[in-house]
């Protein structure tokens, strides 16, 4: 072989090798650092699942509650008297203070003049010991020592016997003032405002042997009971305004906490404030507090509810259907879209019609173009059309978002450390028009990467082809 034939071959050669070192980075390029778009997983989720209208939390001016059966009170009576007569039947409705029963004033009377005439007696007896002891201390001045003996013990029984008749007096001076207390006072009369149940008869009481003749409970079929402990103590007082909200839907009621119960309540279950700890100076104590709401209507006995301390705020939002955090809608000029997962099981951009927005919690209505069985995923720059959707999260190969790189509004859009951006662009941000390449010659294509990649290391790799070019053609003309 001539060394003309050998210097065409290698011509050849190296334009072979630059036309597939050309295409496959034309191929690397367009799939993504030599993968396809399709391989690439993006982590999604169920739309169900990050649903705002579901989704509760407790704030510090949060309580949990439960709608119960209101307060019963048992009615009791004194054994000690004799019941006149019941004023009430099952049923009825009483106000505080309204007279449930009567005593026999009559028999009260009888013990009345009973005790009075047994105090007589006993001052008498005093008068009359108080006699004999003077008495007996003028004839024992008369008498010999032996006999004085006698004497002294005869006086030392009546003083004794005067000490216990002065204290009877007393015990039946306070019996008296009770009896007639209970003359002014003979009836039982209602502590709260509500509704008389269980109304026993006197020998009805008798054959149970007990002492409660009836029951009052509160007006209203319910009531609610809250929970609170001393961390959170200062924001519950008798009085004050609340918000009972549903945990089911989005009703609330107004309602008023009418009183709040000092008394430790047991725990269920081990006390937030504890950490794990069975140290009981570890532990937060649980105390009640009972809500009155304006209406009842729309709740059932034994609901589960929050209950919020009324400061005023917006409860004029009405949340139903789909609410999502507006950190996932994204924006395409005037167009809200999503991430979400196709029929195929791949990404797309899903156009979205947005409703209401919350400024508060942050979360805006999705009106149109979700279902709560759509998956979705968070908004990044990575993420593009084509990909993978999948729900395990140990499966993803775009890297999770950090907050402020999707592509909405708000978004940080500027690069990060990807070597291909998320809009085509190269990695110094210049674009590459891959139509315009396809249509170049080698020659052209040399020149514009020369001047896509830097001038200085491409101007130094054309000097050293030009000389090898100088060179082969030396070696060509000789």
């Amino acid at each position: 072989m001539t060394t003309k034939k050998r210097i065409c071959t290698v011509i050849i050669v190296l334009v072979i090798v630059c036309a597939v070192c050309v295409g496959g980075f034309f191929v690397w390029k367009k799939t993504g650092k030599g993968g396809s778009k399709s391989s690439q997983k993006v982590y999604v989720q169920k739309v169900s699942s990050l649903n705002t209208v579901s989704d509760f939390k407790l704030s510090n001016c949060s309580f949990l509650g439960v709608v119960e059966a209101q307060e019963s009170v048992d009615v009791k009576y004194d054994s000690s008297k004799t019941v006149d007569e019941i004023l009430v039947k099952d049923g009825d409705s009483v106000k505080k203070g309204d007279k449930l029963l009567t005593y026999d004033v009559e028999a009260i009377n009888l013990q009345l003049e009973q005790a009075k005439l047994e105090v007589e007696r006993l001052q008498n007896e005093i008068t009359s010991n108080k006699s004999q002891i003077a008495e007996l201390e003028k004839e024992k001045k008369n008498v010999d020592q032996d006999a004085a003996v006698s004497y002294t013990t005869q006086i030392l029984s009546l003083q004794s016997d005067i000490a216990k008749n002065e204290y009877d007096i007393k015990a039946k001076n306070v019996e008296i003032k009770k009896l007639e207390v209970s003359t002014k006072n003979a009836y039982v009369t209602a502590s709260i405002d509500g509704t008389v149940k269980n109304v026993k008869t006197v020998d009805k009481l008798q054959e149970d042997g007990g002492d409660v003749i009836m029951q009052i409970t509160e007006e209203g079929d319910y009531r609610i009971k809250g929970r609170f402990n001393e961390q959170n103590s200062k924001d519950i007082m008798q009085g004050a305004s609340v918000i009972v909200k549903s945990r089911l839907d989005d009703s609330t009621w107004k309602g008023e906490i009418t009183s709040v119960d000092t008394s430790p309540q047991k725990n269920s279950g081990d006390d937030i404030y504890s950490f794990g700890s069975s140290d009981e100076m570890s532990q937060s104590s649980n105390y009640a507090f009972y809500v009155k709401p304006e209406s009842f209507d729309g709740l059932m006995l034994g609901q589960h509810v929050l209950i919020e301390i009324d400061n005023g705020q917006d409860t004029s939002i009405n949340k139903t259907g789909i609410w999502l955090y507006s950190d996932f809608i994204c924006k395409d000029g005037k167009k809200n879209y999503v991430w979400a997962k196709n029929e195929d099981g791949k990404i797309e951009k899903r156009y979205v019609e947005i409703g209401q927005k919350d400024e508060d919690n942050g979360d805006c209505e999705i009106k149109s173009g979700l279902e709560k069985g759509d998956y979705i995923a968070y908004p990044d720059k990575s993420i593009e059309e084509g990909m993978t959707a999948t729900t395990n999260e140990a499966d993803v190969s775009v890297p999770p978002n950090d907050l402020g790189t999707n592509d909405n509004g708000d978004a940080d859009t500027e690069g990060g450390d990807e070597d291909i951006a998320f809009d085509g662009s190269d990695e110094d941000g210049m674009a590459i028009d891959e139509d315009m390449l396809a249509s170049m010659t080698d020659e052209e294509i040399e020149e514009y990467f020369n001047k896509l990649y830097g001038e200085e290391e491409n101007a130094e790799n054309a000097d050293g082809e030009n000389a090898d070019a100088a060179d082969a053609d030396a070696a060509f003309a000789e």
